[in-house]
């Protein structure tokens, strides 16, 4: 069985910049809905409403990837252990 990118011919790294850009699009298009569902009210703290959003799939997406491992996954996120025992406690994920 081929894989997506042997069936378009790309190249590992082709295939990971069109998985980039995929996630910058669904961001892109989500930002768009979100602006247009305000039709013209205002909003405030968008990047604190964008990141309760966001963070906890994403911690519990690589914790799985990482066996629950908090070296690892603090390694993989590129930050310091403490700082995601931290947002793991925020988001009640430990």
């Amino acid at each position: 069985m081929s894989s997506a990118s042997d069936t378009n011919n790309e190249t590992p790294q082709e295939t990971g910049n069109r998985q980039r850009q995929s996630l910058q699009q669904s961001v892109t298009e989500a930002m768009g809905r979100y602006f247009s569902d305000l039709d013209g009210q205002a909003t405030h703290d968008l990047y604190a409403i964008v990141m309760a959003e966001v963070e906890p799939p994403l911690l519990r997406a690589v914790m799985d990837y990482n066996r629950q491992n908090q070296s690892r996954a603090a390694e993989t996120l590129g930050l310091n252990r403490g700082t995601l025992r931290k947002k793991l406690k925020q988001y009640d994920l430990l």
